[in-house]
């Protein structure tokens, strides 16, 4: 039983690293090495610039003439490293964008399917008269629009606003009366029920008496 719960976890997590992902990962990590190459080049350029002053300085003039062949073979090999990083990035980052761009495909995809499905559930008449009447509604409240604005003035719009705001207060205490006009419920027995219920227990107890 274990070992079959165990299986079913080990199959339910499913890893979401693709092989892109593995790819970029790896040429990062190659330009991340590089960069560490070039950084120890140039500090050994300076190392063999110093020495090579040295040998001057004492009169070790081949000696000198080595290192500083030395440095410019290495400064061709920082040139080379450059260039490789450059690459290397232009690489992944060509490979995140293609990721990126699948993504997009796939939601152009999805999008797609959801205009077909509503495709087939609206006819193209049908939608032609939402889209009439939608645009008619417009051009009329345009229309309107236009005509207010020509003809009110800012006091008048200022008006307007007060006894919207007004109507808005008057529907509130108009909620607030219709709750104060509710009736109570009466918490006492009403009093023609009560007389007949007095009533029939007369009538009860007669009955009964002529039964004895």
């Amino acid at each position: 039983m274990g070992n079959l719960f165990g299986k079913s976890n080990s199959k339910s997590k499913v890893s979401r690293v693709t092989d892109q992902d593995k790819a970029v990962l790896l040429l990062k990590q190659q330009r991340d090495k590089l960069k560490q190459y070039q950084k120890r080049i140039e500090l050994q350029l300076e190392k063999d610039r110093e020495i090579a002053k040295k040998c001057l300085a004492a009169g070790r003039k081949e000696r000198a003439k080595t290192l500083l062949r030395k440095k410019k073979y290495q400064e061709k090999l920082l040139t080379n490293a450059d260039a490789q990083i450059e690459t290397i990035e232009k690489l992944a980052s060509d490979i995140e964008f293609a990721q990126v761009e699948a993504q997009v495909v796939s939601g152009l995809k999805v999008g797609n399917e959801a205009l077909k499905k509503v495709n087939e559930i609206l006819s193209i008449e049908e939608v032609e008269q939402i889209l009439d009447e939608t645009r008619e509604s417009i051009e009329k409240q345009q229309e309107i629009d236009a005509l207010l604005n020509g003809v009110l003035t800012e006091e008048d719009e200022e008006e307007v606003l007060a006894e919207l705001e007004e109507l808005v207060a008057g529907e509130e205490d108009g909620k607030e009366n219709i709750d104060e006009r509710l009736p109570d419920v009466p918490e006492h027995e009403p009093e023609h029920e009560r007389k007949r219920k007095e009533k029939d227990s007369e009538r009860s107890g007669k009955k009964v008496a002529l039964e004895a």
